[in-house]
Order: structure tokens, then C-alpha cells, then sequence
């Protein structure tokens, strides 16, 4: 049997064939410094490099569960290859509450990956992930759920990137997790941390499970048994006898930013198996201003739009 002879490190943590490693690294934002928690596993047999991060976005708290109890699972003996969990990448905004945004500066980093080493604080957090984490990794796998302002159907999103050979990877690993909706986009363009991932040449999904940032036993045995199907998929656990899930694949058409404040209202239930399919220029709700009440329309941009997200207020 052959074995793996190479010692894996982020930062000054370290992890010999045949370990785990956890602690925190530090990472230099310009203005501020922060700790980044790290979990280095290190198979005993050769094989893939996986990263998995959670906690990108502060309010999403499912994935930050599925990455420790995934941390736990996993025995180096049993793995082939190495995997790198990051169970809270956005300290900031996790700690402090925030949603989307980092109080820090305001900004998304899920909008500006691969980030820039010289720019504001999350952009410099962005560039840190890519730099220690993401860059050298064969795979990548970016957590997130229906954060406390979210009602969200699951699904896995990836990027075409026109290499066939690459495409054809990410397909099959989006496919892999037993989440029956499937979203691709034709391009890997943009900030998100899977695109800027698969504009690298590396085999990237985004994988949303949970809705309203609860954090429930059932949806959390959902992700954790989504992950391990993952790392059977790659080679990384022991295959076993479960048979593949079925898929159904989605072209994403467009999003809509609310362009008022107030209250949601929508028209379309995601309740069950009911998925809302609509017509460009429908009616997907109305925002009302609870100060004086008046509506604001929101209306499909697209034709078919599948509508995993609720319009935000």
C-alpha cells in the first residue's frame, strides 16, 4: 500500500501523515488582526487536497456546526489524501452578528474573492483564505445556509469554465452530496468564493442546506451526511453501498435586489416540494413600508427563474 510522506501546514500549524491538527492562525487585515480556527487532517494514504469552509457569512450558523461535527468524524487513518476545515473563515461577522456584511467595513466578502492583499479589511481576509487555504487545493468546498433573514430550498451551485475536463469533475461533485437541486452558472465570473475558486483551476461548489440560520439535529445530519457522500465521491473516505441521488440541474437566470424597505410579502410558497417557476415580469411580492404602507412590486427579471431565496428587504 503506498502511503503519504508529505507533512501539511497552514501557517505555523502542522500536521505529520497520520494526524489532525487544530488551532488558529493569525492573519494580518491592515488595521486589525484576527484569528482564523484551522483543522488539518492528514491522511495516511495519498490522495486529494479538500478544503471546506464554513462561517463566510455571520447568521449561517448550520455550516459552522456540520464543519466541527465533520472535524470530529474524520480520522486520519481513514483518510486518503488531506482535508483543510475552516469552520468560521469570517470571524468578524460570525462573532458580532452580523449577516452578510462585516462590521468591520461593510463589505461581503462573498463578493470579493479572490480578494486583495491590499485592500480593506475583508478584502484582505479574502485574499488570506485564497493564499492559505484555497490556492493548492484539488477541491473546494464553501459552506453556507439560509442565514436568520433566509427561508432557502437546499442545492449545490458550481461554475462552467469551459475546460471540459474540470467541468466535468465539478459536475460529478455537485452532484455527489445527495441534494437534489443542482444550480450552475455559465460563467465563473464574479467575487463568490466557488468562482473565483474555479477561475483557478480548481474544482469548486457552494453547497446551501438549512434555512433561517436554524441549526436543528435532522438538518444537520442532512449536511454532515452530505459531506461524507462528498468525500466518498473524491476518494478521500472508503466508498460504500448507498446508491447515487437523483439530480435535477438548474441554469441560474438572475437575482433580484430589493430596491425598497419594508416588510416582505411573497407570492410563492417553497413549503414541501413545491418549487416556484415563473415568468419573466411576474409578480414574485410586494415590499411594504410599514410607515405609511405603501407597496413596492418585485418582478421576475428573468423567464423560469427558479426562485431558491426570498427577495430581501
Amino acid at each position: 500500500m503506498t502511503m503519504n510522506d508529505t507533512t501539511l501546514s497552514v501557517g505555523p500549524l502542522q500536521a505529520d501523515p497520520g494526524t489532525k491538527t487544530r488551532g488558529t492562525v493569525r492573519a494580518e487585515l491592515g488595521t486589525l488582526t484576527v484569528e482564523i480556527p484551522v483543522t488539518l487532517i492528514n491522511g495516511v494514504r495519498p490522495g486529494p487536497r479538500v478544503v471546506i469552509t464554513a462561517g463566510v457569512h455571520g447568521g449561517e450558523f448550520t455550516p459552522i456546526d456540520a464543519a466541527a461535527r465533520l472535524i470530529a468524524l474524520l480520522e486520519p487513518a481513514e483518510v486518503h489524501g488531506q482535508v483543510i476545515i475552516c469552520p468560521v473563515a469570517n470571524p468578524n461577522a460570525v462573532y458580532q452578528g452580523r449577516l452578510n456584511i462585516s462590521p468591520v467595513d461593510g463589505v461581503n466578502i462573498n463578493r470579493v474573492f479572490p480578494g486583495d492583499p491590499d485592500g480593506s479589511p475583508t478584502e484582505r481576509l479574502a485574499a488570506w483564505l485564497f493564499s492559505h487555504l484555497v490556492d493548492g487545493a484539488d477541491v473546494y468546498v464553501d459552506l453556507h445556509c439560509g442565514g436568520i433573514d433566509q427561508v432557502l430550498r437546499d442545492f449545490v451551485g458550481y461554475r462552467l469554465t469551459g475546460d471540459p475536463d474540470l467541468d466535468k469533475a465539478t459536475a460529478a461533485l455537485a452532484g455527489s452530496f445527495g441534494i437534489e437541486d443542482v444550480i450552475l452558472g455559465l460563467k465563473p465570473d464574479g467575487g463568490n468564493s466557488h468562482a473565483a475558486a474555479a477561475r483557478r483551476g480548481i474544482s469548486a461548489v457552494l453547497v446551501e442546506v438549512g434555512s433561517l440560520g436554524q441549526r436543528d439535529a435532522a438538518t444537520a445530519r442532512r449536511r454532515v451526511d452530505g459531506l461524507c457522500r462528498a468525500l466518498r465521491h473524491l476518494g478521500v473516505l472508503d466508498p460504500n453501498d448507498s446508491a447515487p441521488a437523483p439530480i435535477r440541474e438548474w441554469v441560474w437566470s438572475a437575482g433580484v435586489t430589493a430596491e425598497a424597505t419594508g416588510l416582505w410579502y411573497p407570492e410563492f410558497s417553497f413549503d414541501g416540494d413545491v418549487i416556484g417557476e415563473v415568468a419573466e415580469g411576474d409578480v414574485l411580492g410586494r415590499i411594504v413600508d410599514p410607515a405609511d404602507g405603501r407597496e413596492h412590486l418585485v418582478h421576475a427579471p428573468a423567464r423560469r427563474a427558479d426562485l431558491l431565496r426570498n427577495a430581501r428587504s
